[in-house]
């Protein structure tokens, strides 16, 4: 039941040539509910933002003096620990935390965690052929992204996590039926089922199955297997 919406900022797009995480945002979600913790860091990158700071507004000189990874992992690492991630495009984030945690030594994502959930693969297979950005996607389900002037990555968690609601909305009822109490029976006392309603087949409705057997007996040259079953209308 706890999942922490996760996002990051990173110094451009491939970590397998030297780019590095500037900025983690996640905040936690319990029983569908946003219980106000979060875990925030800007880190020093130990290289130049280059051409990312137009992406997500933080300059060379605003992240000199902030931690390196190293000196949060630990802090990260407790706080997701055990929980499932729900990122959107979470291949990247992913990615990129995995190869923070391995200059490390420290175990990645899939050991420390629990599911990664993709809320843009989500997206692809609800509204195909759409735009399936946070912005998109805040529009669809009406989520409030006015004061998203550039990328920051808790503020796109807390998006993130509104939109994540928004898509899943028709969850809500499997949930909630793991938190109601069972009633409770006396000693001895057995659960009585309500009988069963059996609704019989009308003489129409006999008549209308039979015809249709018939012609798939007829199309499949007698190898209709419905026909040959107990109780099934002649052909």
């Amino acid at each position: 039941m706890r999942k922490i919406i996760l996002d990051t900022e990173t110094t451009g797009l491939d970590f397998r040539t030297g780019d590095r995480v500037v900025e983690i945002g996640c905040v936690e979600l319990v029983g569908r509910r946003l219980t106000g913790q979060r875990f925030h860091a800007y880190l020093n990158p130990g290289r130049p933002v280059a051409d990312s700071e137009r992406i997500h507004g933080l300059s060379d000189d605003f992240l000199a003096d902030k931690p390196k990874f190293a000196e949060i992992v630990g802090e990260f690492v407790d706080f997701v620990r055990g929980a499932d991630l729900v990122i959107h495009n979470a291949a990247f984030d992913v990615g990129f935390l995995d190869n923070e945690l391995a200059l490390l030594d420290r175990e990645g994502i899939a050991r420390t965690c629990g599911d990664v959930i993709d809320t843009l693969r989500m997206a692809r297979e609800m509204r195909p052929g759409k735009k399936n950005n946070l912005d998109a996607l805040c529009n669809e389900f009406g989520v409030d992204n006015s004061s998203r002037q550039v990328h920051g990555a808790l503020l796109d968690a807390e998006l993130l996590a509104e939109v994540y609601l928004a898509m899943t909305r028709g969850q809500n009822s499997l949930e909630i039926a793991f938190d109601s109490p069972a009633t409770a029976l006396a000693p001895g006392e057995v659960r009585q089922r309500p009988p069963l309603m059996v609704l019989r087949a009308s003489e129409a409705e006999l008549a209308e199955h039979g015809r249709v057997l018939a012609e798939i007996g007829k199309e499949s040259k007698g190898k209709c297997l419905w026909a040959a079953l107990d109780g099934a209308p002649a052909a």
